[in-house]
This record gives C-alpha cells, structure tokens and sequence, in this order.
C-alpha cells in the first residue's frame, strides 16, 4: 500500500490528543475510518505504532521515532508550499510573527503600520505570547519570526537576529513627588515607594526580580508590591492616576505624556531585543522584508 500524507496526519492526530474518538472530531472524519487508516499505516512500515491497551492511547517507542520523522516531512512539506507561492515582488503573501507583551505596547504599531504601508498584500498575523511557547511554535513551524529577548540559550535550531538594547526605568505619575527629582533615585530608597508592577509570569517580572534580589543583601531594599497586573496598559492606566510607581521600558514611557521615568542608581539592567527564526526554515520575502524593517527600526531605535 502506498503510504499517504494523510496517514501522517492521521497518527500525528491520535498522538496528540491521546483518544482516537477526539482525533476523529478533529479531523473530521468518523472513528472507524481514522482507525483503519491507521491500522493501513502500521501494516505498511510493519510495526505497531499506537499502545491501545490503556486508558488514553499513546505512541510506542516505535511510533515516537515514525512520528518524529512525520512531523518534520509535514513540516518540510509545508515550507515548500509556501515556497512556492511565495511571491518575490511582494504583492501578495503571509507572515506569521508572535511577540512577548511588552512589545505589543510599544513596538507592534510602528512596525505593523510601515509594514502594510509598503506590502499591502502581505496578510500578517500577529500572536502574543511567551518567550517558550514562541520557540516551541517556531521549531514546529507554527511561525515564522517571534520578537523576544536575547537569552543565554534558545530551543535547538532556533537562531536569532539582535535589533536594538531595551532599557527600562522606574515610572511615576506626573503628580508623584518623584516625578521632578533632578537626580537619580538611589536604590535604597526604593522601599520607600509602593509599586504597580506585571505579575510573576512575565519575563519583564522576572528581569526586575533579579534587580531587586541583586540590591536586597546590599541594601536591604524590597519596596512594596500593591498591584499585580497581566497588562501593561493596566499599569499605565494605575499610575498615571495613583501615587503608585512602576517599571516600564522607556519607549513605553516617552509615548505618554502623563508618566515621568525616574532613573535608579544602579541603573535596572538592560535587554537585548532580538528577532528569532527556525534556521532551517525556508525565509519567504515576505520574512525578509520583515527582518529588514525590523533592522532598520532598531537602528532607530538606537539612535
């Protein structure tokens, strides 16, 4: 029997969601077809791919190997299909790019914008989320860039493109008795402040918990936390109206005429923003009008 891309699809399906009832609604087909193909596969490579025998259906160790390689050809198959509808004048096409949340506030809309501007039809589809789930999505051919922060390591095969350095700074109302020291704050007198900050599952969060952990031992500083939030729009919002501070990147707080940056003494660290890839994917022109925008913003950026 000649093996089909759907048998591929097919094990891939019951691999996934562990039930051979959910892969059919999912694939929309009955149960009884998506098990006789399945069976019509593992006849075909002779070996026994699926563990049946429990409660929820799981790959064998022969299956992990089998669908380890299906996942790749699927890939693989699906970067030459875009390859060859890709367009090289640009006048039509697709980009897929994901982001962290702190670049949805500041850095989406110019880049977005200039971006139509020039390719209109190039249809861009734009997902927020994690640092993780963005390399995940890139290794598996979810996306086609992510825009996130340099890291010591990324997932195997991903690469990255450094665009610009993000600084932050603490971040006041224009009414908070901060907002017209002439001198930077020094860090012991941050306990002083009550602060408005992301919450503990943002790499932000994390970078400022590092800042603050660093000082603690030194100066035994750990201003209180009041607020909590899973926005940046939030904060903004909560300390342009409050006697709250918080920490912002800079470009976030020169875009609002209401919020004063107030630098520390030390200074919070800054980070390297950088545009990631599969290396081994196939770039379209659309991904490298993209990575050329992107380069050109942060060399503004910089500037």
């Amino acid at each position: 029997m000649a093996l089909e891309l759907r048998h591929l699809r097919y094990l891939l399906a019951v691999a996934e969601h562990a039930n051979f009832t959910r892969a059919a609604e999912a694939l929309h087909v009955s149960q009884p077809t998506l098990s006789q193909q399945i069976k019509q596969l593992e006849r075909a490579v002779q070996a026994q791919l699926l563990d049946r025998s429990g409660r929820s259906v799981r790959l064998t160790d022969a299956g992990e190997s089998y669908a380890h390689y299906a996942r790749r050809a699927l890939q693989d198959l699906a970067a030459a299909e875009r390859a060859v509808l890709d367009v090289r004048d640009l006048s039509r096409g697709a980009l897929r790019l994901a982001m962290t949340p702190t670049f949805t506030a500041y850095l989406i809309g110019p880049l977005a914008a200039e971006f139509h501007r020039r390719y209109p039809g190039i249809t861009l589809g734009v997902r927020e989320m994690t640092q993780g789930r963005m390399e995940a999505a890139l290794s598996a051919d979810e996306l086609d860039l992510g825009i996130a922060f340099s890291a010591a390591t990324h997932l195997p095969g991903i690469s990255g493109t450094e665009l610009f350095t993000e600084t932050l700074s603490l971040v006041v109302g224009g009414e908070h008795p901060c907002a017209g020291r002439a001198e930077p704050l020094p860090v012991d007198e941050l306990s002083g402040l009550q602060l408005a900050l992301l919450s503990p599952d943002f790499a932000t969060r994390t970078h400022i918990d590092a800042y603050f952990d660093e000082h603690f031992d030194a100066y035994g500083v750990r201003p209180p936390i009041v607020v909590e939030a899973n926005s940046l729009g939030a904060l903004v919002e909560i300390v342009q109206r409050t006697a709250l501070a918080t920490v912002l990147p800079d470009a976030i707080a020169r875009g609002h005429d209401r919020l004063v940056p107030v630098p520390l003494e030390p200074a919070l660290p800054a980070r390297r923003v950088t545009l990631l890839r599969r290396a081994a994917a196939y770039r379209s022109a659309a991904v490298h009008a993209f990575t050329e925008l992107a380069r050109r913003w942060g060399d503004g950026a910089q500037a």
